[in-house]
């Protein structure tokens, strides 16, 4: 069985284009088979991207597990002075990235693939995620964990998480990573959490 945090070359093709708008702005994205949520932003990062904070100038951006890129090229594409960082450890989600960033014409993104934080070289002030519930609850930890190495003083992660595939224990491991942890926004089960680098 083919999961969209893994890689399957042996996966057929069967490419559409999902259309979503983020802050009045419209963005087309290319999504395909073993990929997340290939059909339609999924509800979570709905909820996320309506609670995430307005980004100054010059921002730095990392979208992590950022599948077809939904998060980042909605930012970069609203937020065209801000500079955001794309990781995905899926080979076709990268791909799909590389077309959407042409097809939306967004410039200061770019794209790597990574497992978790791997091909990361520098410090953010925002990392922003989805988590890859399904990888296990040791790498969802593992993205909150290192995420401080990778963060600028008073840096924020910003996560959506469902309430029953373990908001709590992951707000319990911000809070204990961070020393703080704040909950956003509460809907239908799910949480949009930020933590502050201090």
């Amino acid at each position: 069985m083919s999961h969209y945090y893994t890689n399957d070359s042996s996966l057929v093709s069967e490419e559409r284009i999902i259309e979503y708008t983020f802050r009045n702005t419209k963005v087309s994205l290319f999504s395909d088979l073993g990929v997340f949520s290939k059909d339609r932003v999924d509800f979570g990062t709905n909820v996320l991207l309506n609670n995430l904070p307005d980004f100054p100038k010059e921002s730095r951006i990392l979208d992590l597990g950022c599948g077809y890129g939904i998060i980042g090229i909605a930012i970069a594409k609203s937020y065209p002075d801000v500079w955001v960082d794309m990781i995905d450890v899926n080979k076709r989600a990268i791909e799909l990235v590389k077309k959407s960033i042409k097809h939306n014409r967004v410039s200061r993104v770019n794209v790597y693939e990574s497992d978790l934080y791997a091909a990361i070289n520098q410090k953010y002030d925002y990392i922003i995620t989805n988590p890859p519930i399904r990888a296990g609850k040791e790498t969802v930890h593992k993205i909150i964990e290192d995420s401080i190495l990778y963060l600028n003083e008073k840096g924020m992660f910003w996560a959506v998480i469902q309430k029953k595939q373990g908001a709590p224990s992951f707000i319990d491991k911000m809070e204990n990573v961070f020393g703080n942890a704040q909950k956003k926004c509460k809907k239908n089960g799910y949480y949009v959490v930020f933590s502050r680098k201090n």
